[in-house]
């Protein structure tokens, strides 16, 4: 039987209550926060029923449809307002049997917090402004300047039964209210309707923030300026030095990923002369600390001598403590089978830098860095108002490892086998470029397009990105040639992930003809792009990988006529012989360091090439003595088992030389050509 909450035309007006909300990131962290509205449904047995619909478990509220939201039945769940406790499992477990449909997502940790209060649409939000009372050692006596009796206070308690308890029996008791503020946590805010909810929302946090600006004094800001911004290209060049030493130490465990975020808002905040200390307080909100722990490393160095020889010492020395110290406060506070996560912080202050955040993902690592804007916001705010206060660290601790908060954190789909890693791929736009490109974003690595064609470069990121998800592929420009061209591709490669795991060379062309009819300049050109580009490519990409010292895969694209003798082909077989030995080479020098360098000897790759749609097709016709038209046919005939080469036959074999598929194979020759006896390696 077809029941009504399969679809409903109300609901839609939560869902856009909760985006618009969620669109606003000083008014909702990512993933905090949480809508709710109480409506009559038909259940199973077509008798009507109250139910609340709030939002389920590990979704955000920016990006959230109608199938994160779970329907209650009241009647069940207003009951548990008489019990006098509950711990957070009979919570869980009692609300799982009160769900209109268990194929919704798992409840809310709030879902009480919404029930238990008697209004049809209830937005718990974590916004600048009033976190920023709820954080101010005197915010209390503040909040009820700006608010007086409208509002309830609320001391803090981690959310849960008593929490929820706690809130509908001072609402009750005060009938009069408007809001809920809820000490170093958040606000709870009602109406009648969806869009009155939303309007009173926005209200009271406009109060707020406008009794803050009323009273800030920019020049004062964090005690002031102690250290000025370096110059944007300066902070550009430190970060690409520094973001693989970071990148490396903090992979100790698994490969991280990095964002460097050098916002003014960041700037400002680890150029005062507070930083450091109000930094050391605590999370500005119990959201923030599953994703930013509960203090980030600040880094105490002096932008203004520009020794960035003393900034990666100060790095190194900070990570070391920072391991230390996570390891002592897990150690102090643990009470069970609690499993320590990684040692090592998400958010890294540097005075006259930025901030650099760590993450399993672009995104996660791209979270933190959002939640540390909102608490340079709070801390603005606090500073303003007086004194900014935090969570102990107990109370930390025990958010920062609640099953309940670790939970959302389960709900992201399991890694690939490239999880993790990046990949810089030159060439990248063309056919066998583009295959590689796809095929690895497939397994999920992050992707960098480094052609001399970026436009087209751009175009295959954004289809990318819009297949595999935001972030995942980047396009930058590449002349492998020019060698300060691969230093700053490479640079900007680090500054969007902050390093390379997987170097795929790939750029080529090639020139067929006599050798008594080569010129010097094809002979030239032949060796700069296949020997000298993919020399200098290899060296930055290795001297990166030594950096980060956790390994890496890089994988030369030769062709079958690196190993045989074609006719008409001296300038271009002679340069590709050079790339199978240079990755011989580099094989031997970087097996001590755990870097892998192999090559992929490929045949008559017709299909979206570049090459082939050049002259190249004419000539090796030529060669042949047939007409291009019959070059495909002709190869396929000569190949052992009878059949032609693809783009993405290259890129299955490099997916597997740059993975850890190949982890104990390097110094290796692998041909994809469909078999062509005289090109076997020997």
């Amino acid at each position: 039987m077809k029941t009504s909450y399969d679809h409903h035309a109300f609901l839609s007006d939560l869902v856009e209550r909760s985006n618009r909300l969620g669109a606003d990131r000083s008014i909702c962290n990512w993933g905090g926060g949480n809508t709710s509205m109480k409506t009559q449904e038909t259940d199973f047995r077509g008798e009507k029923v109250e139910v609340l619909w709030v939002k389920g478990s590990g979704s955000d509220l920016a990006d959230a449809t109608e199938k994160n939201f779970t329907a209650l039945r009241l009647n069940d769940v207003l009951p548990l307002m008489e019990r006098e406790a509950m711990t957070d499992e009979e919570m869980v477990e009692y609300l799982s049997h009160c769900m209109l449909d268990s194929r919704h997502p798992r409840p809310s940790i709030e879902t009480l917090l919404h029930a238990f209060l008697p209004f049809p649409h209830v937005d718990h939000t974590h916004p600048d402004s009033i976190i920023s009372l709820c954080c101010t050692k005197n915010g209390r006596e503040i909040a009820e300047r700006i608010f007086g009796q409208r509002m309830v206070w609320v001391p803090y308690i981690r959310p849960g039964f008593r929490l929820s308890k706690l809130i509908a029996e001072a609402v009750a008791a005060n009938p009069a209210c408007e809001l809920v503020l809820m000490e170093k946590h958040g606000l709870i805010t009602w109406g009648d309707t969806s869009e009155e909810c939303y309007r009173n929302t926005l209200k009271v946090i406009e109060e707020a923030r406008q009794y803050i600006e009323e009273r800030v004094n920019e020049q004062e800001l964090f005690g002031g300026v102690k250290y000025e911004a370096l110059p944007k290209e300066v902070r550009k060049e430190v970060a690409a030095r520094i973001l693989p030493i970071i990148r490396g130490i903090v992979s100790e465990n698994k490969r991280m990923v990095l964002t460097f975020d050098d916002s003014d808002d960041f700037l400002c905040f680890t150029g005062s002369r507070d930083a450091e200390k109000l930094s050391q307080v605590g999370a500005a909100c119990p959201d923030h600390l599953v994703h930013t722990k509960r203090v980030p490393l600040y880094v105490d160095w002096d932008p203004t001598t520009g020794d960035v020889g003393g900034l990666v010492q100060a790095l190194r020395d900070g990570l070391a403590r920072y391991k230390e110290e996570y390891t002592a406060y897990f150690e102090r506070n643990r009470e069970g089978n609690e499993q320590m996560s990684d040692p090592y912080p998400r958010v890294i202050l540097i005075p006259g830098l930025g901030v650099v955040a760590t993450g399993k993902s672009k995104k996660m690592a791209d979270i933190a860095a959002a939640l540390y804007h909102r608490a340079v916001a709070v801390m603005r705010g606090t500073t303003t108002l007086g004194e900014f206060v935090s969570l102990n660290e107990k109370e930390s601790f025990d958010v920062e490892y609640w099953p309940l908060e670790l939970y959302k954190l389960t709900l992201a789909p399991p890694e690939k086998e490239l999880s993790r890693y990046v990949a810089f791929i030159t060439g990248g736009a063309g056919g066998i470029g583009s295959a590689t490109c796809k095929r690895l974003a497939e397994e999920g690595a992050y992707i960098v397009i480094a052609d001399l064609a970026l436009e087209t470069a751009n175009r295959l990121a954004e289809e990318m990105n819009a297949l595999y998800g935001e972030e995942r592929a980047a396009a930058v420009y590449l002349d492998v040639t020019d060698e300060d061209a691969v230093r700053r591709s490479l640079a900007e490669a680090i500054l969007k992930y902050g390093g390379v795991d997987i170097l795929v060379s790939n750029a080529g062309l090639a020139s067929s003809a006599p050798v008594t009819e080569t010129s010097l300049a094809e002979w030239n050109k032949n060796v700069a792009v296949l020997g000298t580009g993919y020399f200098l490519t290899a060296r930055e990409a290795f001297r990166i990988m030594e950096v980060q010292g956790i390994g890496g895969s890089i994988v030369f694209v030769t062709s079958k006529n690196a190993i045989y003798a074609s006719k008409d082909t001296s300038a271009y077989s002679s340069a590709k012989a050079i790339e199978v030995h240079l990755a011989r080479c580099l094989a031997v020098e970087g097996g001590n360091r755990g870097i892998r360098v192999n090559s992929v000897l490929p045949d008559a790759v017709l299909q979206g090439s570049n090459i082939w749609n050049s002259s190249w097709r004419e000539e090796r016709a030529r060669a042949y003595g047939i007409h291009p038209d019959e070059l495909e046919e002709y190869y396929r005939k000569r190949t052992i088992l009878n059949v032609n080469v693809l783009p993405e036959d290259i890129a299955e074999a490099i997916l597997f030389l740059a993975s850890q598929r190949s982890a104990k194979t390097t110094g290796c020759m692998i041909t994809v050509d469909g078999g062509v006896a005289a090109a076997f390696p020997r």
